[in-house]
């Protein structure tokens, strides 16, 4: 069973526009990564992940505007708080694994994952409130 796009959209919390720019920093930040780990570039690993930062940042702003706009609405706040928290734990998870990459901390890829699976928690229990 394969699943709509706007389930999908639904369940995770984001609207096209951040879809879109999900899509296109992933597809920089691939080129880069590879780049850097066959060393044709040389740059930090924090450099290669500037896009993924970037596009969290534009995500977060994308998320405070939409919140300002909806201020009257009740469900505008949980919006906000589950958005922002989402971002959050993505860019925790960014940074951790930038740290383990650049060995600058001796963490497990265990310890990088936690954020995911809060994450994955989270978007769990969005699916089952969602109404479809």
């Amino acid at each position: 069973m394969l699943f709509k796009l706007e389930e999908i959209l639904k369940w995770i919390g984001i609207t096209v526009l951040e879809v879109w720019l999900h899509l296109i920093s992933v597809l920089v930040f691939s080129f880069l990564a590879v780049l850097k780990y066959e060393e044709y570039i040389h740059c930090t690993w924090y450099e290669a992940f500037i896009p993924l930062f970037i596009c969290d940042g534009l995500c977060g702003y994308f998320v405070i505007i939409v919140y300002v706009r909806m201020y009257r609405d009740r469900s505008s706040v949980i919006r906000l708080l589950s958005s922002l928290l989402s971002i959050v734990l993505l860019f925790v998870f960014k940074v951790l694994l930038c740290q383990k990459l650049s060995r600058e901390k001796i963490i497990t890829f265990s310890e990088v994952m936690v954020p995911l699976f809060a994450l994955v928690v989270i978007v769990m229990f969005r699916s089952c409130h969602v109404n479809t």
